[in-house]
């Protein structure tokens, strides 16, 4: 199976790294998104690109928007979806990762509408700190992709209902509409389970109506790799588009030490192979993705793969988004100013 999709492999490659950040935390005290800027969603809306990211502030996450003309300069638009209420699943994190889009890799990345609205999945945490508590799967909705609201007070998906290896917590999600009239939902993503250390793996979820969700028997599909691979601790974050007739799969792959991304295919949605090494690695020492080059959004635009990754520098756990091309950049010399802004990283992955 790795020799059937060796080719596409090597064509989604994206070696040239911008070596900058597109977007960095702002480092003043009361921003959403002070200390951490991560999980990067790119996609096409009203003649600009658009891009919802997660904010961490030191407390608790919020998702913020930013836009750009170039896919390279993104200018700060706020925050859109705030935390919930005290007491609830998401009362100090809603993370937003995915807006329903279309699934093809080589169309501009359109948000699409179901009965009337775009739809947005987050993970919600319920306490102060970095994915303090058991994280939960939230649903919004809007009208225009700025002003959100929450569908419910309760989870879409929670770890209390599924089995051991996600009972510690679920993480980023996928929303896949896929099947019959385009009513089938697909909601792929990443839990941990309760062991010391904690292993990721990656599942998915079926539904009619974004409400009611069966999880799929096999879960999870996409599994860690062997002892001492480059992912063995973490296969997470998952980011699937169809690329001519196959499902193609970007995830971060963890050992402990470095998150790395990588690629995985499948012809249905429910067997993936896994490529065997990562697509995206980590940077040299001193550079903003010294530690860790992951959590994958990958868009084509004019015939060039724009790969949008959350960086984070060893030596002081500096996290941003930066974006690495299938083409070499052109008159775009990597900066040379970095952050001073610092911040607690989950297993700084």
């Amino acid at each position: 199976m790795t020799e059937e999709f060796a080719l596409s492999v090597k064509s989604l490659g994206t070696p040239y790294k911008l070596s900058r950040p597109v977007l960095e935390p702002t480092g003043k005290l009361g921003d959403f998104d002070s200390l951490m800027v991560d999980c990067p969603f790119v996609f096409f809306h009203d003649g600009r690109w658009w891009m919802t990211y997660v904010g961490f502030d030191g407390e608790g996450y919020r998702t913020g928007l930013a836009v750009s003309e170039n896919l390279i300069d993104f200018e700060r638009r706020g925050m859109i979806l705030d935390w919930g209420k005290p007491r609830e699943f998401d009362a100090h994190g809603a993370a937003g990762v995915w807006i329903l889009r279309k699934n093809d890799l080589f169309s501009l990345p359109k948000p699409r509408k179901w009965r009337g609205f775009y739809w947005m999945t987050y993970v919600g945490f319920g306490y102060k700190g970095y994915e303090a508590g058991p994280g939960a799967i939230g649903l919004a909705y809007s009208r225009d992709l700025i002003h959100w609201k929450r569908f419910n007070a309760n989870p879409i998906l929670k770890s209390d209902d599924g089995a051991y290896w996600e009972s510690g917590g679920l993480y980023k999600s996928c929303l896949i509409q896929h099947g019959v009239e385009g009513e089938i939902f697909y909601l792929f993503y990443n839990a941990k389970n309760k062991s010391h250390p904690w292993i990721e793996q990656t599942g998915f979820a079926i539904s009619a109506n974004l409400q009611k969700w069966r999880r799929y028997e096999g879960n999870p599909v996409v599994r860690v790799g062997s002892e001492g691979s480059w992912d063995c601790r973490f296969v997470s974050d998952p980011f699937i588009v169809l690329c001519k007739d196959a499902w193609v799969m970007f995830y971060y792959g963890f050992d402990g030490v470095h998150a790395q991304d990588g690629i995985a295919f499948s012809k249905d949605l429910r067997n993936w192979h896994k490529w065997p090494g990562p697509v995206l690695n980590f940077g040299p020492p001193g550079s903003i993705d010294s530690q860790h080059a992951h959590k994958p959004c990958v868009i084509w635009r004019n015939g060039i793969f724009h790969h949008f990754y959350c960086a984070v520098r060893d030596k002081d756990g500096y996290r941003t988004i930066s974006v690495a091309r299938s083409q070499p950049m052109i008159n775009d010399e990597p900066s040379q100013r970095l952050s001073r802004t610092r911040g607690k990283s989950k297993e700084d992955t």
